[in-house]
């Protein structure tokens, strides 16, 4: 599944657009590497996502197509959540 999608699909990101223009900005990561919105994202990768100060790492644990609210957060697993200084994130 595509990264931008899956940001969406999770609630990670609320949009896809939004998802996308970050991912341009080069502000996530899979697997340490930078990625692209069109990006696979498969089961055991680790996101890295620089959203503002806060940089949240999860692991996929899982893709579907389709996922009601309650169960979003059954696709992935917080590995940490950090709020950095803006110095740290250059």
């Amino acid at each position: 599944m595509r990264l931008d999608k899956y940001l969406k699909l999770t609630r990670l990101i609320k949009r896809r657009t939004v998802a996308k223009e970050l991912s341009d900005r080069e502000l996530f990561k899979i697997n340490d590497k930078i990625a692209k919105p069109s990006s696979e994202v498969k089961p055991d990768d680790i996101l890295t996502l620089v959203l503002g100060r806060h940089v949240l790492t999860v692991k996929v644990l899982k893709i579907v197509d389709y996922c009601k609210k309650e169960d979003c957060n059954s696709l992935y697993e917080v590995l940490s959540d950090i709020i950095v200084n803006e110095t740290e994130l250059k």
